[in-house]
């Protein structure tokens, strides 16, 4: 027995040695070509990453390509040029449509109610302009401030280009079944801000007359019957846009720039989106001010004389006219007034926000575009984003009837201290970017940002649009 068992026990020996002696010589040759190597490690292909998740941008803080390149740039050339043109780190990876966080459909609307009002008359091929070749300019001063319509429908008719870079958060479909919400491509504060007045002969304003023939496109179509319009987006930021037809809308989203001018049901927080105006001064580029450099404690030129809420305006203008180191003086865009009043901001510490003839003001958004920090004195104001922005942190805020006290408000502004003053500029540094309208749309401008907001009203929408059907699905004759 003992003799039948030696030989398989040597082979096994052997042939252990020989893979260990193997082996051995495996992990030598490894550690030489490990240790000799002298290559730097493959760079990461950023491309390959998978997309980001929604409301990334509380971790990305990135200036807006806008401030760095200008707007003439980003209305004028495709997009991609602007890619080619841009520095390696900013090149942006393309839009995949697939992964986009809002799928949208939009009518294709006639001219009339959209680029024709910028004077674009279509050839006949499309009632959409070749965005890639030209894009129809805006008019400038303060027709700006509510131009989100255009913004927005640039970024919509962009989603599926096969070259885009950059963010896709809403992207166009093309069967209405599939979309989350519908977009109604109306650029109305336009329509309100060129067209309001009634030319001669004519009986009716261009103006009212798109509203109502708006009005009867929306409900002959099958999109509307499905949901009586409550899955609809409806764009009327000019406080006096939609005048006409609003109450025939209210079951649509509005996206608005505050809800003075509306009755509760028809406009209000729960199913409308708060959106930012677009600042008419630009940008504070790389700002390096210090507390020091802004001579000016607090800074208000505008409008004193309003009606209805911005009556304070004139209050406080009594009270703060002889103030040391405050400016409180009327203004307009005439005489250069745009200029002087974002040299203004820039040497001011505090910018005065006052309620107007409704609460919100593009004030606040040409303080937040200057960094100098927004005092706001509106007490039915609402913000944009505020469920995922919290403006108390660059933002001072006073009531009314506190800001009417002699010696209330200046007693709490000279109080906040340099420190405070600094952090809170820090973040409007941090936050600007938020607030900045372009094309091409950038990561977390407000273009995305309305595209968020209005994400996060699907799950809501759905669920009226699902309790309507309740009973109308199978339906008996009497």
């Amino acid at each position: 027995m003992g003799h039948r068992n030696t030989q398989p026990y040597g082979l096994v020996s052997q042939k252990f040695l020989s893979c260990s002696l193997f082996l051995v010589i495996v992990l030598v040759l490894c550690c030489i070509l490990f240790w000799g190597s002298t290559a730097p490690p493959a760079p990461i292909n950023h491309s390959l990453l998978p997309n980001e998740k929604a409301f990334s941008f509380i971790e990305d803080q990135r200036i807006p390509l806008r401030d760095a390149m200008g707007d003439d740039l980003l209305l004028n050339h495709g997009i991609s040029s602007l890619a080619q043109n841009q520095p390696e780190e900013q090149v942006l990876k393309k839009c995949d449509p697939s992964k986009a966080l809002l799928k949208v459909f939009m009518y294709n609307m006639p001219p009339e109610f959209h680029f024709g009002l910028l004077g674009w008359v279509a050839d006949g091929k499309s009632v959409w302009p070749d965005i890639h070749t030209k894009i129809p300019s805006y008019p400038g001063g303060l027709n700006l401030q509510h131009s989100i319509e255009y913004w927005l429908t640039l970024d919509l008719l962009s989603s599926r280009f096969p070259d885009r870079r950059g963010p896709c958060t809403a992207v166009r479909v093309e069967d209405s079944r599939e979309a989350d919400v519908v977009f109604v491509p109306f650029f109305s504060s336009l329509s309100y801000n060129r067209y309001s007045k009634i030319e001669r002969p004519e009986k009716i304003g261009r103006n009212k007359m798109l509203q109502q023939k708006l009005v009867s496109y929306l409900t002959a179509q099958e999109e509307w019957k499905r949901s009586n319009g409550m899955d609809h987006i409806i764009m009327a930021h000019h406080p006096n846009s939609m005048l006409f037809v609003r109450t025939c809308l209210w079951h649509c989203m509005f996206i608005l720039a505050d809800f003075g001018r509306y009755i509760p049901h028809v406009a209000n927080v729960k199913k409308d989106v708060i959106a930012p105006y677009k600042h008419v001064i630009k940008s504070f580029a790389n700002d390096t001010s210090t507390y020091d450099d802004r001579p000016t404690l607090l800074y208000f030129q505008g409008a004193i004389y309003r009606k209805d809420g911005g009556k304070i305006r004139q209050e406080l203008f009594y009270l703060l006219r002889n103030e040391k180191d405050v400016h409180f003086a009327f203004g307009s865009v005439r005489a250069n007034g745009i200029n002087k009043a974002s040299q203004g901001m820039r040497l001011s510490k505090f910018c005065l926000n006052i309620a107007g003839d409704t609460p919100s003001s593009n004030r606040l958004f040409d303080a937040i575009a200057s960094h100098c920090v927004p005092v706001i004195i509106s007490d039915e104001i609402e913000l944009p984003f505020e469920d995922v922005l919290d403006y108390s942190e660059f933002c001072v805020f006073v009531s009314a009837s506190d800001a009417v006290k002699k010696g209330f408000l200046m007693k709490l502004i000279r109080g906040i201290s340099r420190e405070e003053w600094t952090r809170m500029w820090n973040k409007l540094k941090e936050v600007e970017h938020y607030f900045e309208f372009q094309y091409p749309s950038q990561k977390d401008d407000a273009v995305q940002m309305i595209w968020h907001a209005v994400a996060r009203k699907v799950p809501a929408i759905r669920l009226k649009v699902h309790k309507s059907r309740r009973f109308s699905r199978f339906k008996i004759g009497r």
